[in-house]
């Protein structure tokens, strides 16, 4: 299996380039943002393991510009960031898992065997269904092009019915998942916040449909 390594630290980087390649995998090794989007533009890999500061491109960025042109090769991302929401923010541009430096390179081959189990599936970091786009990073949703605005229960059901096009969700398994299991509100509240949305989508049922006795489906 191909790697691509991209860390600007060369003793690390020379390391982790010969643990990879003990373990049987073919590596290159660059140091800089800027090769290694290169790189990807022009070859495929395996699995990328990706420094988040870099000279050049940041490794947020690299990840994110692979994600926005479809290609959805595991990613896993180094950083001396321990930060919850730096965290946050790498797997929001669409990392697929993350490291705390410093690591153990046992370590690191089982995660990189974790994601090259799972393959190069579709992990869009937008949503799109039909003309609506939601960005979960950056909570931001555009229908036919426009920016709507959502409140923050509006946008979680939103998202949750973009991540389950075209399935009829009832109101209990829309309850639990947007609000939570111990709720005790009204009992409409499914059915009011639908209400909500579906005026700010300037739909009159057209793309989140009423199905009888059964809930709501958001068709795609």
């Amino acid at each position: 299996m191909k790697l691509l390594v991209v860390e600007d630290e060369d003793h690390l980087r020379d390391l982790i380039e010969r643990a990879m390649s003990e373990e049987g995998y073919i590596v290159e090794a660059v140091g800089d943002g800027d090769e290694a989007a290169y790189r990807l533009e022009e070859f495929d890999y395996d699995a990328i393991v990706l420094d988040w500061m870099l000279p050049g491109r940041s490794g947020f960025d690299v990840c994110k510009d692979l994600r926005e042109r479809e290609d959805w090769t595991p990613v896993l991302m180094l950083t001396a960031r321990d930060a919850i929401e730096d965290r946050v923010q790498g797997l929001d541009a669409g990392a697929d898992d993350y490291l705390v430096k410093p690591f153990s390179f046992s370590e690191l081959s089982a995660r990189i065997r974790a994601l090259t189990r799972r393959g190069a599936k579709p992990r869009p970091v937008t949503l799109e269904v039909g003309t609506i786009s939601l960005d979960p990073a950056t909570r931001a949703v555009q229908v036919d092009g426009d920016p709507a605005t959502l409140t923050p229960k509006e946008f979680a059901l939103l998202e949750y019915l973009m991540r389950h096009p075209d399935e009829v969700l009832s109101r209990t398994t829309l309850l639990e998942h947007v609000w939570d299991f111990a709720y005790d509100g009204a009992s409409n509240v499914v059915d009011v916040y639908i209400g909500y949305l579906r005026k700010k989508l300037d739909d009159e049922g057209a793309r989140i449909e009423s199905v009888r006795g059964a809930g709501y489906r958001l068709k795609a």
